[in-house]
């Protein structure tokens, strides 16, 4: 059997051992899951009135914010998601599972490689539970087509696995599951900083950079132009620069940190 023939058998394998932990362990998932829904449910139910009017005008009503608010709340869902990966990531290091890795003829990168593409399809998951719940409320999105609704899928896989790696450098270098899960709360503080909830032009002036260039905006705005028509400008090729640049980082980063640990 080849060497990628192996690593593929063992990165299935890891990617069952970790979504068979998700099964039998929902309660993570579920309590990051309900921020994202609690939030939209907030902001639509008890602010959407008094939001929508401060964004669409006196003659917009609470559809216009939910409309406004699902996409940052879709990439919120994938931020929260990925706190869990790290809180595993770690939990797999401080218990001593990954020695025993060691000990079998296991492909090496393959741990890793499960809990990213696990952690990718539990997002997904979310991301279509948070959306249904979206639509339930009211959200539409009437004039996107069939490649635009692709594109829009595509764009959060990327950003998905893009968080994904960045949350296991998280989980592997700290030193217990508590650490793992601050370290990793700045992926659900970075979308209450971005376009999500408000335009980034009704921010403060010196507040206003640091909204529209970190990877949440971008990629919000992107997402808005892909499942409601909005202008998309600059913020396309933005938006896969930052996933792609995020991406590479938290490779390489989990990559150096795991072998290191491992001599």
């Amino acid at each position: 059997m080849s060497s990628l023939s192996l690593a593929l058998r063992d990165s299935n394998t890891m990617l069952r051992r970790n979504l068979l932990h998700a099964r039998r362990y929902p309660s993570l998932t579920l309590n990051l899951l309900l921020t994202p829904i609690v939030l939209l449910l907030l902001f639509v139910y008890v602010f959407g009135d008094v939001m929508s009017a401060g964004i669409g005008g006196a003659g917009a009503d609470r559809s216009d914010y939910i409309a406004y608010i699902v996409p940052g709340l879709l990439l919120m869902t994938i931020g929260s998601t990925t706190i869990g990966t790290a809180v595993s990531v770690s939990n797999d290091m401080t218990e001593g599972i990954i020695a025993r890795f060691r000990t079998m003829a296991i492909h090496r990168g393959s741990v890793l490689i499960g809990h990213v593409v696990g952690s990718v399809l539990q997002a997904v998951a979310s991301v279509v539970l948070v959306g249904a719940v979206g639509v339930a409320i009211g959200f539409r999105s009437t004039d996107a087509t069939a490649l635009e609704w692709l594109a829009a899928f595509g764009l959060l896989v990327l950003f998905a696995t893009s968080l994904t790696w960045i949350a296991v450098g998280m989980g592997l270098i700290s030193p217990n599951v508590e650490a793992a899960s601050n370290n990793a709360l700045p992926l659900i503080f970075l979308p209450l900083i971005s376009s999500a909830f408000i335009p980034v032009d009704t921010m403060p002036g010196w507040f206003q950079p640091i909204a529209e260039y970190q990877p949440f905006t971008p990629t919000i705005e992107t997402l808005r132009g892909l499942l409601l028509g909005t202008e998309i400008g600059d913020n396309w090729w933005i938006a896969i620069l930052w996933c792609v640049g995020l991406a590479a980082l938290g490779y390489r980063w989990s990559k150096s940190v795991f072998n290191r640990d491992q001599k």
